[in-house]
């Protein structure tokens, strides 16, 4: 069976880039200080055009969850990730983790994040992913303050057991969600049901440590036999092998730098496997666009380029 004609290209896939400095992932929290971040030399600009280009080549466009702290030191970079045709979502201020805050720090971060990236787009934002997915069970309050700031979806939710994040006995697929605040879609992060568990795929150091035949396998059977979209993610940073090497403690190094070497290329052969298109669009039934979004939407169209669009909407 061709690749064209396998039921996996039949639905369509939701690529999310966390846009951050190789520095910012919460596993080097002890080793790195916010207080010497703007000391460190920086490489999000670098890599994340890389990832543009990357994503040109292969006709693709996604989800950029933008961190604000990089935003802000770097606005002509949330503005070419918008002209090439990617939807821009909300990564908060100072990728902080959410049960390490309060609720008005919460909410603090998540506004200055979102202020600046709308400030810089003359337009809404509607998705919003915590840092390292620290949604847990104690923190579910996080998504009322989502709401009463205007998002729309929230992909904020890892169904797994895990020492930094996770709900596991939460939904594998996305749904909406009546939270006291209002309505709130989530869309959590992708798993497989095996042995009573559920298995992470499709990104961050799950996708570097683990062989490309597990993740292709993975993917196909959320895809044919499941008939889910998965959501894949990925940071700028983990197609730069060459970036400095941080004095951090013997697990940290391992979830930060293991096959670093191996991204690019397993992301290219990811990208010709499987149909890839941005959140709004592979989880278009549930009407995720920004309110009012319609203007927006047409100054943002008419900054594109005229590359041929992935085809829209899957089974859910």
């Amino acid at each position: 069976m061709s690749d064209a004609t396998h039921p996996s290209a039949l639905i369509v896939n939701a690529l999310t880039i966390d846009v951050e400095e190789y520095f910012h992932p919460n596993a080097l929290d002890a080793a790195v200080s916010p207080t010497t971040w703007s000391s460190l030399p920086p490489r999000v600009e670098d890599n994340t055009l890389r990832l543009l280009d990357l994503l040109d080549d292969a006709r693709v466009s996604a989800t950029f969850f933008v961190l604000g702290w990089v935003a802000e030191r770097w606005p002509r970079l949330v503005g070419e990730i918008a002209r090439r045709g990617h939807e821009i979502a909300s990564h908060g201020y100072a990728h902080r983790l959410v049960y390490r805050q309060d609720r008005p720090q919460f909410r603090a971060d998540v506004a200055r994040g979102k202020a600046v990236l709308e400030d810089q787009l003359g337009a809404s934002v509607a998705g919003f992913r915590a840092a390292s997915y620290s949604i847990v069970a104690s923190t579910l309050w996080a998504l009322d303050v989502l709401i009463e700031e205007g998002f729309r979806y929230d992909s904020s939710i890892f169904p797994i057991r895990h020492d930094i994040y996770g709900i596991p006995g939460f939904s594998r697929f996305a749904l909406r969600l009546e939270r006291p605040a209002g309505s709130l879609v989530e869309i959590p992060a992708s798993t497989v049901r095996l042995l009573g568990h559920n298995w992470p795929i499709g990104g961050g150091g799950y996708f570097r440590l683990f062989p490309y035949s597990v993740t292709q396998r993975a993917l196909r059977h959320l895809n044919c036999r499941e008939r889910r979209p998965a959501v894949v993610y990925v940071h700028p940073w983990e197609i730069d092998p060459d970036q400095p090497r941080l004095a951090a403690g013997a697990k940290a190094r391992f979830r930060q730098y293991t096959n670093i070497h191996r991204t690019e290329a397993r992301l290219r052969h990811l990208l010709r496997d499987f149909r890839f298109a941005p959140i709004r669009e592979a989880f278009a039934a549930f009407d995720l666009q920004p309110a009012g979004a319609g203007a927006a939407v047409a100054r943002q169209a008419a900054l594109t380029d005229t590359r041929t669009r992935l085809p829209t909407g899957a089974a859910l």
